[in-house]
């Protein structure tokens, strides 16, 4: 750790990057959580059955091409 240590040491201006990396991660969360709490419920209910609708679409196209 001593290496990582002096190495960053002799960067100037190392101490901003911890605090941009920060600032990116939770203004990301930020976002994330008013983009749900503002999404309609029309698309969340829609998206939320997505998968169950491609399996079953999935298991007729199946059935449809064996038969």
């Amino acid at each position: 750790m001593k290496f990582a240590k002096q190495y960053l040491e002799t960067i100037e201006g190392v101490e901003l990057y911890p605090i941009i990396s920060l600032l990116i991660f939770f203004s990301f969360f930020v976002v994330l959580f008013w983009w749900v709490f503002t999404a309609k419920k029309d698309y969340i209910q829609q998206v939320s059955q997505m998968p169950l609708n491609e399996d079953k679409n999935d298991n007729e196209n199946q059935n449809r091409y064996t038969s």
